[in-house]
Parts: structure tokens; C-alpha cells; sequence
């Protein structure tokens, strides 16, 4: 499944990789060599393992594309059997490129380890042994129309996304908790299609009329999301700097599910795997639907072509919702963006629509210990800052939720000094059918996450950065108490032409009430080849 995901991502930037187009084009793939000790802080056992990596760091940037690859695959050779031998494929590809006048294909694969369980480890450094942990997969792909019919702007999209993730082993969990079902895979399909004309230029107002259709299929108890919607959308200037937009729409979301197969004393059966076998005798059961009228209102504020703040309040999902956007570029290199969200939602579709919210132009932090692409990910301009995953990653969900937070990056790159900084809050309500034991339908759960990263380049061949990372998780089932883990990594690396040398630390705690806490120290040296 990797390979298939990165060819694709690869077959994206081949469309561009021609002598005309591409004048901007680094391709840089690499072997690397290294030895990692871990430390268990709180008098356990000092581990070492060896690791042998392969990777390439690609992008293409100019007028007819924009394409970034950031790929490692690493085998990690233990020395005795208390490390074991792994395989770590971690990564991520956007992709941007224009195939026609008015017509463009997009992009994004991802690949890394994500927290499986909301209940168990929270582990920020990922060095050895760690529980929790699944090794995820995800892609989507499709083309988008943009075009001019008079004055009437027209255009149209479809995405295809697919996502797979891994058993995760060990989770953690207090031994005699409820068992909550592992996520295996699902396939996505989204078409789009808007129509809308400015204001001024046919009416007063600006008129869009949308309509989109979308559907999933999960492969753990052949879950499937259908929702279909249209609206019509007004916007209204008043002032030079000022608007105000309202819309109105129908929409019908439909969530469903068959019933796990149980045994004699009404427990789950679960494969090798730890996943709920389908009753094949199970009818289709509704695990949530809405059918009916939506609307919102709010405001759009520009006071310059480097600032607009968007906001929204309506009625959506049988309820009030509450959405808006602020970006602020205060130079080339500077930016800030900040995004509060309400949707029903499932595990792969947010994924997917939290790859395309990544810029196609990123930092690649080169942190072997850290939540590599499974949080912040952080753009190299001003117009496109970056943006977590962590909302996503809070855990692995395999039930469809409404997911409700407000995420915020900043990042900026000045000369040699690069930073960002993200933080958030993101709320998810569980949706379940009704089943005589245990369910999860009305759980919540919720998080708070942050992260920092800075690097600087000492001269022209050496440098260091730094990552520091915060997480809160509190489950919402039964009396399970919060869980707060906190990590850091440090890294310097020095290059001797085609060789490079990188000496890495990091250190990792873990808290949760009614445990002791747990602390833990990685330490890595390695050896690169650039080809």
C-alpha cells in the first residue's frame, strides 16, 4: 500500500518533470545509517537498536506545478529481543499541477504512526517500544474544472481517497476495559459543482449556487457514509473592506453500520488483528442521519489584501453551528492562519480533507524521534502557513462523530532561522446504532494539543533544530481519567559533501491519574548518504 501511494504521488510530479518545466526541481534520495539508545527514566532497562533508512526529499515549483515528496522508509535491526524488528515508513506528497488551461490535478499521500486508542499511551517520541501506536496510510487524487461562461465563474472537482491503517498491538489500556474496535480501511468519492457570478457585475450582490455528493465505505463493520447537499450562497458588500454572506441549502447525510458478530456470552468476536468481525446476517442499521433545510449568516472582513477574517453562525446537524477562518500575512515570510470547524465526519474523510488543507510547499522537520507528519506540519510562505493533523490523530476513530475545535498555525522563515508554532482544541461526539452491550454512540471525547519547532543553520554545512510537544486526551468513556504526555527532541546535523552526520536527543513523559508517570531519554547518531 505505500509503494502504491508514493508511485502515485511520484506520477503526479512526472507530469511536470519535462526540460521546459521543470527550472525549479531539487531531487535528493539518500541511505542513511544509524545507532539509537533508549533510556527508561524511571530505573528500567537501557536498550539499543540499529537502524538502516532510505528516503528522497523531491519538489518541483514553477508556473505549471507545484510538487513537494518527503519519503523514509526505516528498518529498525534489534540487538536482543527486548527491541523489536520493525519496519517505519513515514512521509508525506502534495501536489498541485496545471494540465490544461482550466484544468488542474491534486494530490496528497501520507504515511506515518498515529495514537490507535484515546484511552491508552500517548507516547510524543517514538523511539523503540512504544505502545498505542498504529502505522497509517492515506491518499486521494482528482481534478479540478475552472472556467469562465460570461460572467458566470464555473467549476467543478472529484476526489478519490483511500486509507489504511495497521493493527496496533499493545495499547496500553487498563486490563478488563471495554474493547473498542480497530479501524482496518475505507474508500472515499466527493464531486463538487459551483456556479456563481460577482457582485457588481450582474446583480448587486454576488450569487453562488453549490451542490456536491459524496460517499464512503469502510471496510470494519461495513460502515458507509452517503450525504448529498446544494445551497445558494449571497454576498453583500458593505463597506470597502466589509461584507456580509448568508446561505440556504438542503442536505442529507445518512451514516450506517452492521452489527459485530458476538459470541455465546454476547462479546465481540474479533479477527487476529483485534478487529469486530460483521455479523453477515446483520441488517443495515443507522448510525446517524440528518434530512432537511440549512442556512447560515455571518461576515467577511478584508481590510487589506494580507488579512480576512471569515465568520458564520447557522443551523446544521440539528443544531447550532459555528464556523469561520482568519489569515493574516504580515510579510512574505510571516503568516498566521486560524480555523474553527463543526462537521459530521468519519476517521478517513477527515484525513483526507486534512491532507489537502497541507501546503504544497513544506518543511521537512528531519526529526527521527518526533510526531512526524502526524501533527504540524508547517508551510515555507506566508500564503500558505501550514496545518495539524493532530485533530485528526487525536485517535484513531472507527465510528462516524461531529467533530467540533478551532486549530491555529503560525510559522515563519527568515534567512537562516525558521520557527512555527501550533496549538488547538478539537471536540468529537460519537455516532453508534442502538446494541444491547457495550456502544459508543453519545461518547465524547476531546483533546488540546500544541507544538513548537524551531531550526537555524549554524554556516553552510551544519545546523541544529529543536521540536517540543504537549498533548491532552480525555476519552469520555466511563471514568477512564485524562491523559497528559508532553515530548522533546533535539537534533544537529553537519554535512561533509555528499556525507552527512546527525546526532539527535530526545525525551518523553507520560501522565495519567491513578498511574505513575513515566518518563523516558532517545539518543541517536547517524550517517547519511546523499546521492
Amino acid at each position: 500500500m505505500t509503494r502504491a501511494i508514493f508511485i502515485a504521488a511520484a506520477g503526479l510530479g512526472a507530469l511536470v518533470a519535462t526540460p521546459a518545466a521543470a527550472r525549479e526541481k531539487s531531487i535528493a534520495p539518500y541511505i542513511e545509517l544509524g545507532q539509537v539508545l533508549t533510556a527508561d527514566l524511571n530505573g528500567g532497562d537501557v536498550l539499543t537498536y540499529s537502524t538502516v533508512a532510505a528516503g528522497i526529499d523531491a519538489s518541483i515549483h514553477n508556473r505549471r506545478a507545484e510538487v513537494q515528496v518527503s519519503y523514509r522508509y526505516e528498518r529498525r535491526i534489534s540487538w536482543n529481543k527486548n527491541v523489536g524488528d520493525d519496519d517505519i515508513h513515514s512521509g508525506l506528497a502534495r501536489a498541485a499541477v496545471k494540465i490544461a488551461p482550466g484544468v488542474s490535478l491534486e494530490g496528497g499521500a501520507l504515511a506515518t504512526r498515529a495514537r490507535s486508542d484515546i484511552r491508552g499511551a500517548a507516547p510524543t517520541v517514538l523511539a523503540g517500544n512504544v505502545d498505542n501506536i498504529s502505522q497509517v496510510y492515506s491518499a486521494y487524487a482528482g481534478p479540478t474544472l475552472s472556467t469562465n461562461v460570461g460572467p458566470v465563474s464555473v467549476g467543478a472537482s472529484y476526489r478519490f481517497g483511500y486509507t489504511k491503517v495497521e493493527s496496533p498491538g499493545a495499547t496500553g489500556v487498563a486490563p478488563g476495559s471495554q474493547r473498542l474496535d480497530t479501524y482496518d480501511s475505507s474508500k472515499s468519492h466527493v464531486a463538487q459543482v459551483t456556479a456563481g457570478v460577482k457582485a457588481g457585475t450582474v446583480l448587486p450582490v454576488g450569487v453562488t449556487v453549490s451542490a456536491a455528493y459524496e460517499r464512503e465505505d469502510a471496510s470494519q463493520l461495513d460502515q458507509r457514509y452517503e450525504g448529498k447537499y446544494g445551497r445558494a450562497d449571497v454576498v453583500l458588500p458593505i463597506l470597502p473592506t466589509l461584507a456580509v454572506t448568508a446561505g440556504v441549502g438542503y442536505e442529507k447525510i445518512e451514516v450506517s453500520q452492521r452489527d459485530a458478530l458476538v459470541d455465546g456470552t454476547g462479546e465481540p468476536v474479533v479477527d487476529s488483528n483485534g478487529r469486530f468481525r460483521t455479523d453477515p446476517a446483520s441488517p443495515r442499521r443507522i448510525a446517524y442521519e440528518t434530512d432537511g433545510l440549512i442556512y447560515d449568516a455571518g461576515v467577511v472582513w478584508r481590510p487589506s489584501p494580507r488579512t480576512t477574517l471569515q465568520a458564520r453562525v447557522g443551523k446544521r446537524y440539528g443544531g447550532t453551528t459555528y464556523t469561520g477562518s482568519f489569515s493574516y500575512a504580515a510579510s512574505r515570510s510571516l503568516g498566521l492562519q486560524i480555523g474553527v470547524y463543526d462537521s459530521v465526519d468519519t476517521f478517513g474523510r477527515q484525513l483526507r480533507d486534512g491532507i489537502a488543507s497541507l501546503p504544497t510547499s513544506f518543511i521537512d522537520l528531519r526529526d527521527s524521534f518526533g510526531q512526524q507528519f502526524a501533527g504540524c506540519t508547517f508551510g515555507t510562505s506566508s500564503d500558505a502557513t501550514g496545518g495539524c493533523l493532530n485533530d485528526v490523530f487525536q485517535s484513531i476513530a472507527t465510528a462516524s462523530y461531529r467533530a467540533r475545535g478551532i486549530d491555529g498555525v503560525i510559522s515563519a522563515n527568515r534567512g537562516p532561522l525558521s520557527f512555527g508554532v501550533g496549538a488547538g482544541y478539537a471536540n468529537r461526539r460519537f455516532f453508534a446504532p442502538p446494541t444491547a452491550g457495550f456502544t459508543i454512540n453519545g461518547v465524547t471525547d476531546e483533546s488540546y494539543y500544541a507544538q513548537a519547532f524551531v531550526s537555524a543553520s549554524l554556516d553552510q554545512n551544519s545546523g541544529i533544530s529543536g521540536n517540543v510537544f504537549a498533548n491532552y486526551f480525555q476519552s469520555g468513556i466511563g471514568s477512564t481519567p485524562g491523559i497528559f504526555s508532553t515530548g522533546a527532541t533535539g537534533l544537529y546535523y553537519r554535512n561533509f559533501g555528499r556525507i552527512g552526520t546527525t546526532v539527535s536527543a530526545g525525551i518523553y513523559s507520560f501522565s495519567q491519574d491513578g498511574a505513575d508517570d513515566q518518563y523516558s531519554a532517545q539518543a541517536q547518531l547517524g550517517v547519511r548518504y546523499q546521492f
